[in-house]
This record gives C-alpha cells, structure tokens and sequence, in this order.
C-alpha cells in the first residue's frame, strides 16, 4: 500500500518515508466543562490543564473535599505565594501572573474558594463564610504547611482579611488587588426566598449580565477578547452544583470584614487599576488609611482586575513588594554582623 504527499514526484513507499505527524489533543482534566474546549485564550488553556483535585478533610464534611486547585511546578524555601479569585470565579483568574511569577522561581499555588472554581461539591457542603474558611485552613494544613504571602483580588481581598485575621500563623503577609472589602455581606439577597435566589443567581450566570460586567470590568477591549473572558469566567458555572452552592452563600450572608481591617497585622500591598469602575479609587485610599502596615500602588489605564488586565505591572508590583522586603531585612541583618 503506497500514501502520497503532493510533492510534485512520484509517490513513495510508506516504509521510506517519515512517520506521519501525531496530532496530540490537549489533556483537560475529565472534571471540567466541556465547555472548556471552546476556550480561545491559551494561556486559559494551557492553566486550565494543569487544574487538579486534592483530598481536603474539613469537620462539616464525613468526606474529604476533592479541592481544585493549580500546584507549583517550582519548589522553594522562600515564602510560597498562594493565588485566591474573586467573587464566583476560578483560579484560571491567575491564567496571566502565575507563569510569571514560576518563572522568577517563586513556589506558586492557585487555590479555588470553597463554592466557587472547580472542585467537587456533588454533596453538598455549607458554602457560607466559615465554612469557606475553614475550606482553606484545612488546604493550607494540608498542603502549604508554612506561612505565605495571600493575594486576594476584589472580593479574594475579603477572602484573604478574614483568614488572616483569624489564622495569622498561616499569613506571611497580603497583598490585595482592587479590594472589595467594604460591603456589608449580600445585603438584602440573604433575606430573599429561596426560589427567589434561584433565579437571581440564573441571572448571574448568564451571558449578557456577565458580559456587561465584563465591560465595566475591562478597559479597552475588543467584543471577541470580551466573549472569550467571559467564557472563561462563566465555566465553573457550568458545573451542576454551580447554583445550590451560590444561593446557599448569598443566603449566608456574605463577607463583612469593615471591622476586621484594623486588625491586621500583615504587611499589607494593596494594588490598584487607576480606571476601576467596580470600586471606587477613594476606598483604596481609605484602606490604606485604616490598615496597619500598608503601602498602596497604583497601576494607570487598568481597570478592576490588574491581573488579567495588566499582569506585567501587576507581577512586577508584587515581586518588588517580596524582594524588597527581603532586600530590607537582609541589610538590617548585615548592619548587625
């Protein structure tokens, strides 16, 4: 049997030519959307590849957790750094900074909110804010076993005050992007009956509302980049506990960590996009006032969400907030040899 190449010459023997090429298909993990193969963005892909499930105990669960997650492909003795998500996102959020930053060398993990991301919530857990809390300790026990720098990003700022403030062992220091920390909870949807809920957080995953919030989200961008994030954000989602799990946060109550602010006793980076439109620049100043130990940097033409909209200046920004630190304390300790 003889296969032809339209090379212009006579065909040639299969056995005297080279093997034909192998087309490999991408290894997504089984667990995710299918969905996930209409992705356009690939360094979405190419993250959304690396997503595992790890066995996580917690006390409100006869069965561990099967946790989603990105691990680090660089280990380190420095501090590592732990990557949180916003508001009903993933950790494919981090799908920009997170190479960036295992490429300087820094041990980097990506870490889904408990009701949020990908993990496996066939049964059901509480979703509320200890339960996410604890979700995360128990990982953080598990896995990272030492103090670490925590970025939390809009609602992830919350995430990350609330385990600081409650388990500072486990937090090195912060660094917090676009900060939405002064909300009090979900608000009157935490009163709302339940098939109310329901419907809303339909509402919340569908497209043209989380394409809108794409546009208040971004600056600059064209419809077919806007979609393509908008899928990326929406597909966790599309698991099918997606919706008993939100309505069972929204009806928790929510985050409220105005009062938690002053206690913190982390050195703090807050980083912020000069042409936010989700919150309101005057709120950074004020948490920069009300924090502790805090500085404040400002990254100009960005939006809500310096990571994915400006991960350059947003990498840099966190890498000189932990070297410059480190650079500090090692003068202090040369000065005293």
């Amino acid at each position: 049997m003889f296969l032809s190449l339209s090379t212009g010459s006579a065909a040639m023997p299969l056995a005297k030519r080279r093997p034909p090429f192998k087309v490999v298909a991408e290894a997504f993990p089984s667990f995710l959307p299918k969905q996930i193969h209409k992705i356009k963005d690939p360094s979405a892909r190419n993250l959304a590849m690396r997503i595992q499930r790890l066995p996580v105990p917690v006390r409100f669960s006869e069965n561990p957790i099967m946790s989603s997650c990105v691990k680090p492909l660089v280990q380190s003795k420095e501090t590592p750094i732990v990557l949180l998500h916003g508001f009903d996102s993933s950790c494919l959020e981090w799908r920009y900074v997170l190479p960036l930053l295992e490429e300087s060398g820094f041990e980097t993990w990506a870490v889904d909110i408990l009701g949020w991301g990908f993990s496996d919530l066939e049964k059901l857990p509480p979703c509320d804010v200890v339960s996410k809390r604890d979700h995360f300790y128990q990982f953080w026990k598990s896995y990272i076993r030492r103090p670490m720098i925590l970025v939390g990003p809009s609602l992830g700022s919350a995430v990350a005050i609330d385990f600081a403030v409650n388990y500072p062992e486990a937090v090195e220091k912060l660094v917090l992007i676009g900060a939405s920390v002064y909300t009090e909870g979900t608000g009157n949807l935490a009163t709302l009956p339940r098939a109310v809920a329901y419907a809303g957080v339909y509402l919340l995953k569908s497209l043209p509302l989380r394409l809108y919030a794409s546009y208040l989200t971004f600056t600059n961008i064209s419809f077919n980049t806007s979609l393509d994030r908008t899928n990326v954000g929406r597909l966790h989602c599309l698991l099918p506990w997606w919706d008993d799990a939100t309505v069972d946060f929204m009806t928790s109550g929510g985050y409220s960590v105005a009062s938690l602010i002053g206690k913190v006793k982390q050195k703090t980076l807050i980083i912020w996009g000069e042409n936010d439109r989700i919150i309101n620049n005057k709120l950074a100043v004020q948490l920069h006032c009300e924090l502790p130990d805090a500085i404040i940097r400002q990254i100009p033409n960005c939006g809500h969400l310096p990571h994915l909209e400006r991960p350059d200046s947003t990498f840099k920004l966190i890498v000189e907030f932990v070297h410059g630190e480190t650079k500090k304390l090692n003068q202090l300790v040369a000065a005293h040899v």
